[in-house]
C-alpha cells in the first residue's frame, strides 16, 4: 500500500520541525510504501520573493520560477537526510526529476501528465521518495522549470496521489484539520470529521489556507481519499471525501479547463417579490412560510435597490408555483406601504412563462475573471436573454427563457469544450440523505467590495459587457445578483445588476464601469466598501427544507440586515454591513449547531 504525505512550511519551518516530521514518515514507512511532499521551510518563499524586489523592480516570471523553486529543494534534501539519520532510506526529487510535467506557463502552470516511472523504482528498493512540491518541467523542448502557484504543494501531492493510485494523501498543517468556522472569530468552532469535495470547494474562502481548491478538484475527479492533519499532534483530522470517483485518463492530469459541465434544470419557475422594504425579517418572513408549506427552493437571490426598498426572486419546480406565490401574496399586507410614488408599492409575481436554469460548473472558476464574462458572452451571441443571475464559489447559474434551453446548453459546450451534465433525479436523490448535516460550515468573506449597476438594458449581451470589462482589468467577480425588477426609461426596459469584488478592486471596477457607461448604456454606478459575506455550505440542504429561513430568521432575529442573497444547491450566502459581519458569522454557526461538539 502506498500513502502520500503533504508537509506545509509551518511544519517543515525549523531543523527540529524536520526532524519530527521525519519520525512520523518513517514510523508510516515501517509497513507501507511513502512518498512525501514538502513546501519550501516557513519565510523561505517571501524571503526570495524580496531578494528578487531588491534586485528588479520587475522580474521576469522565467527568473522567479528559477528562483522560487529553490526553496523546495533545501526542504527536499534536508528531510531526505533527516530520515537517513534515522535508518531509514531516503531519495529527495525535484519536480522535474519526479516527472511532474506541466504546461510552459510560468508562476501558475497546470500539471499535466506525471511521469511515475522513475519514483515507482525507487519505492521498490524500499526508499521513502521526498519529491519537492509546487514545482514541475514543461512539456516544450525547453524543459523549463515552472512553479504552479497559489496551493502547489497541495496540488502535487494530490496529483502525486492520483497517478500512483495511492490509498490516500494526507495533508499535514499547523491546524487539526477543516474546522466548521474561523476559530479566531469563533472560539467554539469545531473540528469536522469529514466533509465531502463539493461543500469543500464551496468553503473555498474558509479552507483556502488548509486545502486547496485545485488539490480538492483532482481529488474529486480521481477518487482520491484526502486526509487533513495536525504535523503537530496525532488528531484524527478530517476526511474529504468524493462520492464517486470518475478516473479520467491520467494524460492532462490537472486540465486547464475552468469548466468541468454544463447543468441545466427545465422544471423550473419564478417568484419574485418586488419593492418589499430593506428591512431585517422580509427574507424570513417568506421562506418561513415557503418551508412550512414544504416547498422546496432551488435558487433564491435577492437584489439591493435604491429608496429603501428590495426585490426577493426564486425559483421553485413549476408544479408548486401557484402554491409558493399565494404564500408571497399572504405575507404581502403585512409589509406595509412605500407611500413613494416614485416607486411603486410591493408586488408579487409568479411568473407563467417557462423557465429553465443553465449553469456553468468548475474549480476553475475560482479566481479567473473571464469565466463568467463568456458565459454571458456566449449567451448574448446565441441571442439568449438572462432573467436571473446567482453565482458561488464554483457555478455561474443563469435563469432564461425554457425555449432558449437546447440552445444555450448546447453553445455553452461547445464554447467550454465540456459536456452537458442535465441534473437528473438521480442527482437530486443522492443528495436527499437526512444523515448528512443540513449545514457544514460557515465562512465569513470582510475582504470584498458591492457594485451596483443600474439602469442597464435588458436585452441579451449587457452582462456580457459589465464583465468583459472587469475581466480586461484582471478584476474577479464573487457573488453576482441580477435584480427581477425592470423598469422603463425612454422606452427602453431596463434591470440593474450587482456584485462583489476584492476589496482592492472596487475603486477600479467602479471606474472602469463609469468610463463605460455612455457607451454602453448603464446610468449609474455605485460602490460600497464596508460590506461581509456570510455564507452556510452543506451537502445536506436539499434533504433539510427551511435551511434557508432559518439562515434568514437568525439573522432578522439579530436585527442584521440583509443587502443581497445569492444560493447554489449546497450554499446561501448573505452580504450584510460589515459590522454586523462578526455578528452574523456567530448567530449562523450557533443556529446550526456547529458550536456543538460532532
Amino acid at each position: 500500500m502506498l500513502i502520500v504525505q503533504k508537509y506545509g512550511g509551518t511544519s517543515v519551518g525549523s531543523a527540529e520541525r524536520i526532524k519530527a516530521v521525519a519520525q512520523r514518515i518513517a514510523k508510516t514507512a515501517r509497513d507501507r510504501s511513502v512518498v512525501v511532499v514538502v513546501s519550501a521551510m516557513g519565510k523561505t518563499t517571501d524571503g526570495l520573493v524580496k531578494l528578487a524586489s531588491d534586485i528588479s523592480s520587475n522580474p521576469s516570471r522565467r527568473e522567479m520560477d528559477m528562483l522560487l523553486s529553490t526553496g523546495e529543494q533545501v526542504s527536499i534534501a534536508l528531510m531526505s537526510m533527516a530520515l537517513q539519520e534515522l535508518g531509514q532510506p531516503a531519495i529527495s526529487m525535484t519536480g522535474a526529476q519526479v516527472g511532474i510535467v506541466t504546461e510552459a506557463e510560468h508562476s501558475r502552470a497546470r500539471i499535466l501528465q506525471i511521469k511515475t516511472d522513475r519514483i515507482e523504482r525507487q519505492l521498490k528498493e524500499g526508499k521513502v521518495v521526498v519529491v519537492a512540491g509546487f514545482q514541475g518541467i514543461s512539456r516544450s523542448e525547453e524543459l523549463e522549470i515552472t512553479t504552479l502557484g497559489r496551493g502547489g504543494s497541495d496540488t502535487s501531492a494530490v496529483a502525486l496521489a492520483a497517478a500512483l493510485q495511492a490509498e490516500r494523501c494526507e495533508i499535514y498543517t499547523d491546524v487539526p484539520g477543516i474546522l466548521t468556522t474561523d476559530p479566531r472569530l469563533v472560539p467554539e468552532a469545531q473540528l469536522m470529521p469529514e466533509i465531502t469535495c463539493d461543500e469543500m470547494l464551496e468553503l473555498a474562502s474558509l479552507g483556502a489556507k488548509v486545502l486547496h481548491p485545485r488539490a480538492v478538484e483532482i481529488a474529486r475527479n480521481y477518487g482520491v481519499p484526502l486526509l487533513v492533519l495536525s504535523s503537530w499532534t496525532d488528531d484524527p483530522g478530517t476526511r474529504v471525501i468524493s462520492s464517486t470517483p470518475q478516473r479520467p485518463a491520467l494524460q492532462d492530469l490537472e486540465l486547464a479547463k475552468s469548466v468541468d459541465a454544463v447543468e441545466y434544470n427545465t422544471d423550473q419557475a419564478a417568484v419574485s417579490m418586488l419593492r418589499v422594504p430593506d428591512r431585517p425579517g422580509v427574507a424570513a418572513r417568506l421562506f418561513g412560510g415557503i418551508a412550512e408549506q414544504k416547498i422546496d427552493v432551488d435558487l433564491i437571490i435577492q437584489s439591493i435597490h435604491e429608496g429603501n426598498t428590495n426585490d426577493i426572486a426564486f425559483t421553485v419546480s413549476k408544479d408548486v408555483l401557484k402554491k409558493a406565490t399565494a404564500v408571497a401574496e399572504a405575507i404581502l399586507p403585512a409589509l406595509g406601504k412605500n407611500n413613494d410614488p416614485v416607486l411603486g408599492e410591493p408586488e408579487v409575481r409568479g411568473e407563467d412563462k417557462a423557465v429553465a436554469k443553465v449553469s456553468i460548473v468548475g474549480a476553475g472558476i475560482i479566481g479567473r475573471p473571464r469565466v463568467a464574462a463568456r458565459m454571458f458572452a456566449t449567451l448574448a451571441d446565441a441571442g439568449v436573454n438572462i432573467l436571473m443571475i446567482s453565482t458561488s464559489e464554483v457555478k455561474v447559474s443563469c435563469v432564461i427563457a425554457a425555449e432558449d434551453c437546447d440552445k444555450a446548453v448546447a453553445v455553452l459546450c461547445e464554447a467550454f469544450e465540456v459536456k452537458v451534465s442535465p441534473v437528473p433525479e438521480e442527482k437530486l436523490e443522492s443528495l436527499a440523505d437526512e444523515s448528512i448535516p443540513a449545514v457544514r460550515g460557515v465562512a465569513l468573506d470582510r475582504k470584498q467590495a458591492g457594485l451596483a449597476v443600474r439602469k442597464i438594458p435588458d436585452r441579451p449581451g449587457m452582462a456580457a459587457k459589465i464583465f468583459g470589462l472587469l475581466a480586461e482589468q484582471n478584476i474577479s467577480v464573487d457573488t453576482i445578483v441580477q435584480s427581477q425588477r425592470s423598469r422603463r426609461i425612454n422606452g427602453v426596459l431596463t434591470r440593474d445588476l450587482v456584485f462583489t469584488v476584492a476589496e482592492g478592486d472596487g475603486e477600479l471596477a467602479r471606474e472602469t464601469l463609469l468610463e463605460n457607461a455612455a457607451e454602453c448604456g448603464w446610468q449609474d454606478v455605485e460602490l460600497q466598501r464596508a460590506i461581509a459575506k456570510v455564507s452556510a455550505v452543506g451537502a445536506g440542504m436539499v434533504a433539510h427544507p427551511g435551511v434557508a429561513a432559518k439562515m434568514f430568521k437568525v439573522l432578522a432575529d439579530a436585527q442584521i440586515n440583509i443587502l443581497t442573497i445569492a444560493t447554489s444547491e449546497i450554499k446561501i450566502s448573505c452580504v450584510v454591513d460589515e459590522e454586523n459581519g462578526v455578528k452574523a458569522l456567530q448567530a449562523v454557526h450557533t443556529a446550526f449547531g456547529l458550536s456543538l461538539n460532532y
